[in-house]
């Protein structure tokens, strides 16, 4: 089995293409269409398998693009554990504008998830949980899912011994409970699960610490875009330089960046260069155009060198070892 086992519970078909310019009314024509299989945590498990690791993607999936997804998934050879649903999954559509360079996401709303279909992604998860390291949950919640899933999901974790990693946003951010082993959020994400007008660095690291000692999570690291990003655990704070590149696309880069953070850590990385490998993943997936994630030799060059398969230092994976 998998060492990291992601859940998605709203799947999406991502879809991109492009056009010359985009202008109300008119018909806008667009050039051939790229698909891939999409959601927060089908990112996470599609990342990892692209650089060497081993992943498996739960997800409840229904309709075409449920089809499409698993038959994507398949043709990458990403394993897949998929709850059969009635309703139709989402798809998502992001169109580059030739003209200027900008990108415009448009992102739909995911079919309403039962509580039967709910209990059956939970049961999934149970069991692929004994032969995993990490948990990880990624993405939003679809309607009819509560917002204190991700807190079923930490418990869940928490009986089996297992670390649970979280990547979520708004009230299913708030509402995720605590003893998360590592939460991602963007620096927006963490003024609102902090509540704090957070207005330097200083205020940066504040908020981390707080969510720390408030019991939430053992390990945070912030999203700092072009500042590349915060790491924060019980050990104190420090932070991880971003890669300078040109943008092309920032779909699935966030995802790609938990990918490497999670693979680093499996692979016995003190938590520091865990982070740098995910930067590095982070920032080769804004090379590629649309929809497309990291890929494995983009991540290799801009991390410095092959991808790491060992231990890189002599702190355990989970501690900071600071500037």
């Amino acid at each position: 089995m998998a060492a990291i086992v992601t859940l998605t519970m709203n799947p999406a078909l991502d879809i991109a293409t492009s056009t010359e310019r985009i202008e109300p009314v008119h018909k806008l024509r667009c050039a051939v269409p790229r698909y891939d299989a999409g959601g927060g945590g089908i990112n996470v498990a599609r990342a990892v398998h692209a650089l060497g690791g081993e992943a498996l993607a739960i997800f409840p999936a229904g309709g075409a693009a449920g089809e499409m997804i698993c038959h994507l998934l398949g043709e990458e050879g990403v394993a897949h554990h998929v709850i059969a649903i009635s309703g139709f999954t989402r798809e998502s559509l992001a169109v580059e504008e030739r003209s200027s360079g900008r990108q415009y996401r448009f992102i739909l709303p995911g079919p309403m998830i039962g509580l039967d279909d709910q209990q059956r992604c939970l049961e999934a998860l149970s069991g692929a949980a004994p032969a995993a390291e990490f948990i990880v949950a990624s993405g939003s919640l679809p309607p009819g899912v509560a917002q204190d899933f991700y807190a079923r999901v930490a418990e869940l974790a928490k009986r089996h011994g297992k670390r649970f990693v979280l990547d979520t946003s708004g009230v299913a951010l708030e509402q995720a409970g605590r003893g998360i082993f590592l939460l991602k959020p963007s620096l927006r994400e963490l003024a609102e699960l902090t509540g704090r007008d957070i207005r330097d660095e200083a205020g940066e690291e504040k908020a981390a610490r707080e969510v720390i000692t408030q019991g939430r999570a053992e390990i945070v690291v912030v999203s700092l875009g072009a500042r590349g990003a915060l790491v924060a655990d019980r050990q104190g704070c420090g932070r991880v330089p971003s890669i300078p590149v040109e943008a092309k696309s920032t779909v699935g880069a966030g995802d790609s960046m938990l990918a490497g953070i999670v693979l680093g850590l499996t692979r016995r990385l003190a938590l520091r260069e865990a982070v740098r490998f995910g930067i590095a993943a982070g920032t080769a997936a804004l090379l590629g155009s649309g929809t497309q994630l990291c890929r494995r030799d983009d991540v290799e060059r801009l991390y410095g060198g092959s991808a790491p398969t060992g231990a890189q230092t002599a702190l355990p994976a989970g501690h900071f070892s600071g500037e």
